[in-house]
């Protein structure tokens, strides 16, 4: 193997990247614009719900529980709406996401010691977010019977208000938050964006690249020169390579800078386990680009490849372990979910490579077997 023939077949390649400005465009903006589109665009943060009430009792006690709902961060009142029959509306044209009715005598029922059904209506066009708004309307109501009940067992026992929560609630329960102490969904969703386009951009233009060769007839130039398979697959990949970990470096500063995801791990571990996962990808790339002879076609066949199974099957935005059984066994024959594994830890939890060297030694094998079928597969000919 002939390290000069090496690097000129790299040299040659980093040229073509530079000069042609839509391939340029694809290695360094591309990935830093996913970064920031999806970064900003992508929340799982269920807040600033559009919510109306209708307030057919119009009493003291009524005002006040729908003041608890419309001073709460969760939710943005959008004003009292007059008729029940002018919900539908508002729902159907999505100016809310959620009513709250009030009933007649609402204060006159609590007043005399007996229930009062206050009716809810939830947008269920989106589920996960449907089930939270449910989750905040029933915590705040249990607050507010909980005032009810402790407002009363204080007057019929002369006690005060927090001596009489203190009776209601004997056993107390307090949560305590771990690794995301401000539940804040871009701390999660960044590490993971930083694999998502790891996963997406090596590929494309590994494969793009070897493709273009073909496409353009220089491949043979390759065919019939004295380059032999395994110096014309380092050089050309070696770009590609440096140009990944070169766009890891600034998803990990635009994570951590522009997006304040904390980073607890160690910098060292997470950029090696990185280089074993470029490596992964770009194989990928590599592979792909053997079965098809148009960019066109390799834009296709890579976004396939790489694109769905890194959002659904990584636990980008569902946890591999809440995926029915047949996907969990999808995911973990995919690499994409054990790099998650490794941001996840190196970001959020700061744990060390003791606790994820499993997935390395994953990836690593990917690495190893996509590179060995690509060089395989990859036939050198001397004429056409």
């Amino acid at each position: 193997m002939n390290v000069r023939r090496i690097s000129a077949v790299a040299q040659k390649e980093w040229r073509e990247i530079v000069r042609d400005k839509v391939f340029f465009s694809l290695a360094f903006i591309v990935p830093v614009a996913m970064m920031i589109l999806l970064g900003y665009g992508l929340s799982l943060d269920v807040e600033n719900i559009p919510l109306t009430i209708v307030d057919d009792d119009r009493s003291a006690m009524s005002r006040d529980y729908a003041y608890r709902f419309i001073g709460s961060r969760y939710f943005d009142f959008k004003g009292y709406t007059a008729h029940e029959r002018d919900l539908r509306v508002l729902l159907t044209d999505n100016r809310v996401r959620a009513a709250i009715i009030i009933p007649p005598d609402f204060e006159k029922n609590l007043l005399a010691g007996r229930p009062s059904a206050v009716q809810t209506l939830i947008d269920g066009t989106f589920p996960f977010r449907a089930q939270t708004t449910k989750g905040y309307i029933i915590a705040i109501n249990s607050a507010v019977n909980m005032d009810l009940m402790a407002d009363h067992l204080s007057r019929a026992k002369g006690i005060s208000i927090q001596k009489a929560h203190e009776l209601l609630r004997p056993v107390i329960l307090e949560t305590r938050y771990l690794y995301n102490q401000s539940l804040k969904s871009i701390w999660s969703l960044a590490p993971k964006l930083i694999m998502l386009i790891l996963m997406i951009s090596p590929p494309f233009l590994t494969a793009l690249g070897v493709v273009r060769e073909k496409e353009s007839g220089s491949i043979y130039n390759i065919y019939v020169s004295t380059v032999s398979r395994a110096e014309f697959l380092i050089g050309k990949l070696f770009p590609y390579l440096a140009i990944s970990l070169v766009n890891a470096l600034i998803l990990f500063l635009l994570a951590t800078g522009l997006f304040g995801a904390p980073f607890k791990g160690s910098v060292l571990v997470f950029f090696a386990s990185t280089l074993v996962y470029v490596c992964c990808t770009t194989g990928i790339g590599l592979v792909a680009s053997v079965f098809v002879r148009t960019q066109t076609a390799a834009m296709i066949v890579t976004s396939i490849i790489t694109l769905v199974p890194a959002v659904l099957y990584s636990g980008v935005l569902i946890p591999v372990f809440s995926l029915e059984k047949t996907a969990q066994v999808v995911a973990h024959l995919l690499p994409a979910m054990y790099y998650t594994n490794i941001v996840t830890a190196c970001f959020l939890k700061g744990i060390g490579i003791a606790y994820f060297w499993q997935d390395i030694l994953v990836l690593a094998g990917y690495a190893a077997a996509l590179m060995l079928l690509g060089y395989l597969m990859f036939r050198k000919r001397t004429s056409s």
